[in-house]
């Protein structure tokens, strides 16, 4: 027998879709002012999307990466990234990577040295080498990070097109494009790091939110073949979500134990990762149920053709 965390419910889901749309209309405008400004270059983007420096080297002892990042917070490089390079000649290899102009990159290369081994003077950092990250490439990530989440968006409405039809893709895109904007408004408005992890969750959110509305098609489609009249359409949508709820409820709980997990123990480089995926789940099961079935409720409702009288 399958779980169910709750019993039969009749919530009236399509009947508080105008109070929904408000609240999507809200998260969506945030979203495109994000994505506007971000464009512009106004915001916490990630060293790889604006440029910076990075420096390359290795310490006498053994250190753990973890240490080193709290020591540069407290120099005043909280935003730097480090990362322990594996299989070099030299053991103990670092690689730190700072936002900064990129017409001072070596001079900002040489302060963050220079806290580092003021950090820890029994353990010697020795430099190998300071490189510029232009502001070229981080044109090229952004751009390729627009083309990836629209690449997304279109194999979302041709697979869900191909699996029920135009009307139900449209819906869906819709819905995910709503989630990744809102995700991603949310996290402009709370100054989050933009960097590519956190545009690989938001990818990551765009699949599961669409699995997510999928449960909830198949249930409506199932449902809309008892009935063919327009005065039954609403109530068999309304139906159809409260059947998956519960389902729908567990998933979404199951996913966000794990996600809620790495946001704790993850560390400082998973926390802005696990961060999306949790405001993702939230938001993606909101817009299964309040933005997904209701617009494709409105679309037919509206069509003269789709029932009788």
């Amino acid at each position: 027998m399958p779980i169910q965390i709750i019993g039969d419910t009749n919530v009236d889901f399509i009947g508080k879709r105008k109070i929904a749309f408000l609240i999507s209309g809200v998260l969506t405008a945030l979203g495109l002012f994000a994505v506007v400004m971000l464009g512009f270059g106004k915001g916490n983007l990630g060293i790889q999307f604006i440029g910076g420096t990075m420096l390359e080297g290795y310490f006498e002892q053994p250190i753990e990466t973890s240490v080193i990042r709290s020591a540069l917070a407290d120099a005043g490089f909280a935003d730097a990234e480090i990362q322990q390079l594996q299989g070099r000649a030299q053991a103990n290899s670092f690689l730190v990577r700072i936002k900064s102009d990129p017409a001072i990159a070596k001079e900002a290369g040489q302060t963050v040295l220079a806290a580092i081994r003021k950090a820890f003077p029994g353990n010697k950092f020795n430099m190998d080498s300071i490189h510029e990250v232009g502001p070229a490439v981080g044109q090229t990530l952004q751009s390729q990070a627009r083309w990836a989440v629209l690449v997304s968006l279109l194999g979302i409405l041709i697979y869900i097109t191909l699996r029920f039809d135009f009307r139900f893709g449209v819906a869906a895109t819709i819905a995910t494009f709503h989630d990744i904007l809102a995700v991603l408004g949310i996290f402009y408005l709370m100054n989050v790091e933009i960097t590519i992890l956190v545009i690989t969750a938001l990818l990551t959110l765009a699949g599961y939110s669409l699995t997510d509305t999928v449960i909830v098609y198949d249930r409506i489609r199932e449902n809309l073949k008892k009935y063919h009249k327009k005065s039954d359409f609403v109530p068999a949508v309304n139906r159809s979500i409260n059947e998956v709820l519960s389902r729908t409820i567990l998933t979404s709980s199951t996913v966000l134990a794990v996600v809620i997990a790495l946001y704790v123990a993850g560390g400082p480089v998973l926390r802005d990762f696990a961060m999306s995926l949790i405001f993702g789940v939230v938001i993606g099961t909101y817009s299964s149920w309040f933005v997904a079935s209701p617009i494709y409720v409105e679309w037919e409702t509206r069509s003269p053709k789709r029932f009788k009288a």
